[in-house]
């Protein structure tokens, strides 16, 4: 279950190139606090991802 939560929470997920080649950044908009940004847009889903995980664990 908390797995498809997450799965589902990803799918959410919304990213833009940065001005200028500053690299990504990510956000789940319909959860506070949930963005991230990184070098290339890999490293911002794997960051994400983590900020997520940080943000269930919190709420629990």
């Amino acid at each position: 279950m908390l797995t498809e939560y997450i799965a589902a929470a990803m799918h959410e997920a919304r990213y833009e190139l940065l001005a200028d080649d500053q690299g990504y950044y990510g956000e789940i908009a319909i959860l506070p606090g949930v963005w991230a940004d990184a070098a290339t847009l890999e490293l911002c889903r794997e960051e994400l991802r983590h900020v997520l995980d940080e943000w269930v664990v919190l709420g629990l």
